[in-house]
This record gives structure tokens, C-alpha cells and sequence, in this order.
């Protein structure tokens, strides 16, 4: 059935090159915009002036010696009404034009005597011949994978989608603009790295032909951006794609964008008032209100959020106390929560696991969650009051975390015996486990200052949506077809 509809449109393609028309000219003479032709209609309509108007054929009627045409662009629908005895070509065109084709039409504004706004056409050019026909727009399109797979089809048949990604874009812009209007810089650092560093996660691997070397893609922005601060800026920050060979779910993807900043002479604790500020002002900036829905709960960011000791609240939902807690512990507790943890995960992901699966869950509404054990993050740096604990806090709502920050780990002997913990975790089997960045602890050994820390990636946005986050990834990265 497609094979014959293609064969079709190209039929009618070649019959509009034998009647001289060039169907994929590389120039159109548009005066207006849609959406600038229907805001200005009452004016244009009574000038009776001539405008040219370009777009997709969504709708298509033929009646005789009429032709009318629903035509869209990214800005709004008007119909087009030609007339035989009116257009040259007229035959030809009444034949060759099928829904998805763009036109160029040009004629004066008009209303119907249905009260329509239209274009009565005076001159019309099939500018590209679709092959293809589009699906249908209620029930043409429906199946996930597909949507995904083919996005540009998604977008012309669900104007939801369309609208999407036009809040990803102010989500992002108001994140850009709130940090510069604060004074941080922003910058580029590679995505190919000789060591990969700044997080728990598997990297990807490449090859680099001109150097003859193996290099890996970042999974974190943050070593990099710390190596500034270690170079004099105070502020920093960077909106950047990252790549972790992790698997595929609802709240993870193998690239996605991450934003992180850097604040020299800033601890955690100024960072959480300063990124609930920066919160509000983006969600609010996205969405235009600060209560959102997340699997039909309301979900109340305008609230002072509250603060969770990472202790009590793993001590409440596992019924551990982490101050004694030891690996075979946790992992016998693993095990009786039928969480399957792999034999060589160390006491850090232990804790991590039975903290995700049985507490994080329990967190709804907006949170600090706030002192975790050194165990689990080997970059931030110990509380004064009890060095088994970190400085850091993470954001936490609708059960999973949004954004993590603490004060960085600055000093270099600390943070080389953190990386030798590591490459014992890789050695035993782990191969999240972070490695050893000897220039990076160079860049220590000359001296960072206090510095506090912070990244948030667009599972962030992907909540606000009460979205998976590979829908609103707008390319998600899909497993070819079979």
C-alpha cells in the first residue's frame, strides 16, 4: 500500500517537471508569516494587498473548480481558496498536490461566507513534493517507540510535543540567565577525556586517529570546571552533553545535557539557598506557576523546602544505623530486600542502593537531603563535627533526585587516598568506580580555594513534564531497527 502511494507522488512529480514547474526550488518570495497574515488580517484584507505565504499542506479539499487548502507553518493554519478560472496551471495543480507538500501561495486575504479567514490565491508553486504521506493526526502516530524514533513525524502530528520543547528551551534559557545575571562565567571544557572523573559511572570509550590515543567521553562536567577554579575564576558554570554506558529507564539515558557551577569561597550551605532560588525562578519561567503534577500528586516547589539528615532518614525507612553499619551488613540487607547487589559493590554502593530503593521513594515533595556518609562521595569534603560524613546535599522530590551540591574535597592528600579507595572498588570488579586523575590532583597540590559545587541534569525538566526522561529528549538515543 505505501509502495504504490510513493510510486503515485512520484508519478505526480514528474508530471509537474514535463509541465516546466521545478517542485525543490532553493528560494520562495514569503512576505508574511502565517501567524503574522492572521494578526494583521483586518488591515491586510481591507488593503486587499497582495502577500505571499509559505508552508505544509495539512488539509486538502477538491471540489471542481475549486481547490481548497489548509496550509501551515510553525506560527499558525490559514486556509487557501484557488479558483480555475483564476490560477494557471490550475489542472496541474489540482492534480499533482497532496497533503504534506509545501506550497508558496500568493493572493489577497478574505473572509468566507462561513466567516473563514483565507487566502484567495492568485498564483501557487508546489515549492516541495512529499513523497511520503503524513500519519494521520489522531490515530496515525501513536505507538511510543515510533514517535520517538521518528520525532519530526511526532512533531507534525502532536502540537503537545511541539510545545515541549519550547519549554526545554525556556527551562534552559532561564537557568543561562539566572547565572550570568549572578555573575558566573560560562565556559567550554572537552568532552573527550584522557581520564574520566566526577562521578560514579561506566564511561564510553573512543579512539583518536591524529593522536594515535585512547581517550573516553565525559561523564561529568565537574573536574574540569574545578580545574578553573584552581586557575583563578571564582565563578563558573557550563550547560554541557555527558555520556555514561549505563542502562536505559525512565529517569536514565546513556547522553543527556548536564549543568553544573563552581563557586569559589562558597560552601554548601550558601549553595542550597542560592539553588532553591535558582529553582523557583526556572520552573516558574517554564511552567508559569510553582506547583507542577507528578503522577497526579500535586508537587509544591514555592515552599520553603524542608531538610533531611541523610542518617535519621536511612535509619527510619532501612532500620540501619549508619554510624556502625558494616558492608556484610548492608549487604545481607541488600539481599533480604531482593535487591540482588552485585559481590564486589563496596560499603559506599551498598548504602546508596538500599538508600535509592527503600527511602528516596518516600521523598514527594521538594527536600535537602543533606550529610551522607564519605562513602559515597569521594570528591566532597568531610563535616568538621564528624569526619565519616560529607558536606553535601541533594535535591529531592517525586522520589528521585534532582541536583546535587557540596563543598569540594580541596585538599589533595585527602582526595588521592578517596581515588586509591576507588582503583581498589575497579580492581575488585566495579566498574563505576572513579579513577585516579593525576593531573587533576596536581591542579589540588597548587592550591584550589574553598569552593562549593553543584550540577542538575534534565531529568530535572523531565519531572516538571511528568515526563519519561527520553520523551523529552528530542532525538533519544533508540536501538536500531531490526
Amino acid at each position: 500500500m505505501l509502495d504504490d502511494i510513493i510510486r503515485e507522488r512520484i508519478r505526480k512529480l514528474e508530471e509537474l517537471r514535463r509541465a516546466g514547474f521545478d517542485p525543490y526550488p532553493a528560494t520562495t518570495s514569503r512576505t508574511h508569516a502565517i501567524g503574522d497574515a492572521l494578526s494583521l488580517f483586518s488591515s491586510l484584507a481591507r488593503q486587499k494587498k497582495n502577500i505571499t505565504i509559505v508552508g505544509r499542506v495539512t488539509g486538502l479539499r477538491k471540489q471542481g473548480g475549486l481547490l481548497f487548502v489548509d496550509l501551515h507553518d510553525e506560527t499558525g493554519t490559514i486556509q487557501l481558496l484557488g479558483r480555475k478560472n483564476e490560477l494557471t496551471d490550475f489542472s496541474v495543480l489540482h492534480s499533482a498536490i497532496d497533503v504534506g507538500d509545501f506550497l508558496e501561495s500568493r493572493g489577497f486575504l478574505f473572509k468566507t461566507k462561513q466567516g473563514e479567514r483565507s487566502v484567495d490565491v492568485q498564483r501557487l508553486h508546489i515549492i516541495t513534493k512529499s513523497l511520503r504521506p503524513l500519519p494521520d493526526k489522531w490515530f496515525g502516530l501513536e505507538d511510543v517507540e515510533k514517535r520517538l524514533r521518528q520525532r519530526y513525524l511526532d512533531l507534525l502530528t502532536h502540537d503537545d510535543v511541539v510545545q515541549l520543547f519550547r519549554k526545554k528551551d525556556a527551562f534552559w534559557t532561564s537557568i543561562r540567565s539566572f547565572m550570568k545575571k549572578n555573575g558566573f562565567l560560562e565556559v567550554e571544557t572537552p568532552v573527550l577525556e584522557t581520564t574520566p572523573g566526577g562521578a560514579d559511572a561506566e564511561p564510553f570509550a573512543t579512539h583518536h586517529n591524529a593522536l594515535n590515543a585512547d581517550f573516553y567521553l565525559r561523564i561529568s562536567l565537574e573536574l574540569a570546571l574545578k580545574r578553573l577554579i584552581v586557575g583563578g575564576y571564582e565563578k563558573v558554570f557550563e550547560i554541557g552533553r555527558i555520556f555514561r554506558n549505563e542502562g536505559i529507564d525512565k529517569e536514565h539515558l546513556q547522553d543527556y545535557t548536564q549543568f553544573e557551577f563552581y563557586w569559589a569561597y562558597q560552601d554548601y550551605r550558601g549553595l542550597m539557598k542560592f539553588t532553591e532560588k535558582l529553582y523557583k525562578t526556572a520552573i516558574k519561567a517554564t511552567i508559569g506557576s510553582l506547583t507542577t503534577k507528578w503522577e497526579r500528586t500535586t508537587i509544591n516547589w514555592g515552599k520553603k523546602w524542608a531538610t533531611v539528615d541523610y542518617y535519621t532518614a536511612f535509619k527510619k525507612y532501612v532500620k540501619m544505623d549508619l554510624g556502625n553499619a558494616t558492608r556484610d551488613e548492608l549487604y545481607k540487607k541488600a539481599l533480604g530486600q531482593g535487591l540482588q547487589p552485585e559481590k564486589e559493590l563496596g560499603r559506599g554502593k551498598l548504602i546508596d542502593l538500599l538508600f535509592k530503593k527503600l527511602v528516596r521513594p518516600t521523598l514527594i515533595q521538594p527536600s535537602f537531603l543533606v550529610n551522607p556518609p564519605v562513602a559515597i562521595e569521594p570528591l566532597a569534603k568531610r563535616m568538621p563535627s564528624d569526619p565519616n560524613r560529607v558536606e553535601r546535599f541533594q535535591i529531592v522530590a517525586c522520589g528521585t533526585e534532582l541536583g546535587k551540591g557540596f563543598s569540594e574535597l580541596n585538599d589533595p592528600l585527602d582526595q588521592r587516598e578517596r581515588f586509591e579507595e576507588q582503583m581498589q572498588l575497579r580492581a575488585a570488579g566495579d566498574k563505576e568506580a572513579q579513577m585516579i586523575d593525576e593531573d587533576f590532583l596536581t591542579a589540588l597540590e597548587y592550591g584550589m580555594p574553598p569552593t562549593a559545587g553543584f550540577g542538575l541534569s534534565e531529568r530535572l525538566f523531565a519531572i516538571l513534564m511528568d515526563r519519561s526522561v527520553r520523551e523529552t529528549v528530542i532525538f533519544p538515543l533508540m536501538r536500531s531497527k531490526d
